[in-house]
């Protein structure tokens, strides 16, 4: 099968077309021809040497795909060869076949296309596991999430939105802004130009915060928060280490927590598929929540497509079509 390898690390020239053996499905597992795949975040971090995948998965870029099950494992109950899903992965996205945990795989939602499909399970699975469980975001409640046009900015903002809470952003330019206020924000604010904690205040302050920058907005994140507050942290753009003042969680009650998916069980992330198939696949449909797709690239231009991301120029999901 084609694949795409990170052939050392670096950027993303070191992205190669190659050849390797399609994988065999183990017990529990599916087998699936892609026909998409999404690209994220942790696949530029992986390519670059700076996110290590799990022991057991594959060294190939990609945590999400969609295509067609070929082949089943042993153990598996509730799928058969031919049905349509789309997956989160362990890793192996970026190739013509992927193998993953048939727990871990969801149906195409009604009217979805195999391409939106593909942009659905890394970003609902984070951000339905950090924003509602451990966020505890309820309706009638303020949620912020930071890089509001991002793929996960775009799935927490229409999610929240739907789930009955208050909506706000912040994005990197005018035209993000716009794409926020558009999919669901209330006030979405250019913290290029302003300072986003003093247009929070301005509006009475957020209960949940969703946070992928780290560094000096930890901090200014807390400011922001009501008493009782929660500040989820998916991700460090600007480093994992800031000098904060805890007094204030005490003082007003805050809760400051966060996880990453990748290294969460096979049992934890099958908990989370079930949630979603029950809870949020019914809210998806054309002209409800859908992905906001930025851009498609063949596969062969795996490159191309990290250089998109790394521009943050897009908005919304980028796919490579297998």
């Amino acid at each position: 099968m084609n694949v795409i390898e990170i052939t050392k690390p670096g950027g993303p020239d070191v992205l190669k077309l190659s050849i390797r053996p399609s994988p065999k499905p183990a017990t529990g597992q599916v087998l699936i021809k892609v026909a998409y795949a999404g690209v994220n975040r942790p696949d530029a971090l992986q390519r670059a040497g700076l996110y290590k995948p799990p022991s057991d998965a594959s060294d190939l870029p990609g945590l999400e795909a969609a295509g067609e099950v070929v082949e089943i494992g042993n153990a598996v109950s509730g799928i058969k060869v031919g049905d349509a899903v789309c997956a989160l992965l362990p890793g192996g996205g970026y190739a013509e076949y992927v193998a993953t945990q048939a727990a871990h795989c969801l149906p195409i939602p009604d009217g979805f296309s195999l391409k939106q499909a593909a942009c659905l399970p890394e970003t609902f699975f984070t951000v339905w596991s950090n924003v509602i469980e451990r966020g505890k975001l309820k309706a009638g409640e303020r949620f912020l999430v930071h890089g509001g046009s991002s793929g996960i900015g775009t799935t927490a903002i229409q999610l929240a939105n739907k789930m009955g809470s208050r909506v706000f952003a912040t994005a990197g330019n005018d035209k993000k802004v716009s794409a926020c206020i558009r999919l669901g924000a209330e006030v979405a604010i250019n913290y290029k130009e302003k300072d986003f904690v003093e247009e929070i205040k301005k509006i009475g302050g957020v209960d949940v915060i969703l946070d992928m920058v780290g560094g000096d907005y930890i901090a200014k994140n807390l400011k922001c928060l009501n008493e009782d507050g929660r500040l989820v942290q998916i991700a460090f753009l600007h480093g994992a280490k800031a000098e904060v003042n805890f007094a204030q969680l005490m003082m007003r009650r805050l809760t400051f927590t966060g996880s990453t998916l990748r290294p969460q069980s096979n049992v934890q992330k099958a908990q989370i598929a079930n949630d979603l198939r029950e809870k949020v696949w019914p809210l998806l449909r054309p002209g409800g929540i859908e992905p906001e797709i930025d851009s498609e690239y063949p596969l062969a231009n795996a490159s191309e497509a990290h250089l998109r991301m790394e521009s943050s120029t897009h908005i919304g999901k980028i796919v490579l079509k297998v």
